[in-house]
């Protein structure tokens, strides 16, 4: 395959996957034929999340077929997160297409996305209307969906579909760590990108078996909740710390107020009265939390960006 210009391509191709041996073969046969009947310069970047079954052997035999064939290969398994970060940095196309390696995602859909793209939009994701998936899997997702737009107020119906389109500067502009690439729309909306949709074809898994399961779905309420306080909280940590703490100090202060006036005028003993404890307790926790706010606004100004994962093996 010749996409033309290996070293400037317009259109790099992200593939994250972990233990897809079996369908890596038919998906660069369906991606080449897609790109090549586009005719513009592409590239597809496969990067290998620490597989355990022969899938870096399968990448190897692509690489050595086709030169704008690139992989990446981490020595343990990151997660997808760290997987989409490193196909980011190593993209050399002005737009960037993800998409996942078990074949659920269709790579006809690609002309779709970019024409969209195309249209002025910065970031692009599928809608699996018609979802090929386990019920549960099917429920969990949506209702992830609903929940996550109505908190953060994205329109969007299907924010975690694996297949999208990003121009270059929007994936130059986003961290992605931990898990949050299942927020990368979110993220991209809150930097003030232009967001899209587009109705995409999605397919039963073809081979080996779903890495879904009852932990993803709760670990992803929690990052969402990351989320929320990256997108509302992370430039000023102070906002949220110091409004807890005052609200803290103030109910302490009215605590101790209310048992200084009965010490006073009504002769009241307070040294075994358990509310005068919880009033020294609470003035002390609204001092902690500003303090906190007040650390937080520090480390913003001062904090380094680090990853925490190598790369085994490059082969360009």
């Amino acid at each position: 395959m010749s996409h033309k210009n290996k070293k400037n391509p317009e259109i790099s191709i992200v593939i994250p996957l972990f233990d897809e041996e079996e369908s890596l073969r038919e998906l660069h046969e369906r991606v080449s034929a897609v790109l090549k009947s586009m005719g513009r310069p592409a590239e597809i970047v496969f990067v290998d999340d620490g597989s355990t079954d022969n899938s870096m052997d399968v990448l190897t035999e692509l690489h050595q077929l086709d030169p704008c064939v690139r992989v990446y290969q981490f020595r343990k398994n990151n997660g997808k997160s760290a997987a989409l970060a490193t196909g980011f940095s190593q993209a050399r196309g002005e737009i960037i297409i993800t998409m996942d390696a078990d074949l659920q995602d269709d790579p006809d859909e690609i002309p779709g996305l970019i024409a969209k793209i195309d249209e002025g939009y910065d970031l692009v994701s599928g809608w699996k209307r018609d979802r090929r998936d386990p019920f549960i899997k099917r429920t969990t997702s949506k209702l992830f969906n609903r929940v996550t737009c109505m908190l953060t107020g994205l329109q969007m119906h299907d924010i975690n579909c694996g297949l999208k389109a990003y121009r270059r500067e929007v994936t130059e502009n986003i961290n992605v760590y931990g898990q949050l690439h299942r927020f990368l729309p979110v993220l991209a909306q809150w930097q003030g990108f232009r967001i899209g949709e587009v109705v995409v074809k999605h397919h039963p898994r073809k081979y080996g078996v779903t890495k879904f399961g009852i932990s993803r779905f709760t670990a992803g309420f929690f990052d969402l909740i990351t989320v929320l306080f990256i997108t509302r909280y992370t430039r000023r940590p102070l906002h949220l710390f110091g409004t807890i703490g005052l609200l803290s100090f103030i109910f302490g202060l009215g605590i101790s107020t209310y048992l200084t006036f009965e010490r006073i005028f009504m002769q009241k003993y307070l040294s075994n009265r358990p509310l005068l404890f919880l009033g020294i307790l609470t003035i002390i926790l609204g001092v902690q939390f500003v303090s906190i706010g007040l650390l937080g606004e520090m480390i913003t100004e001062t904090r380094k960006e680090q990853v925490d994962y190598a790369v085994r093996k490059s082969l360009e």
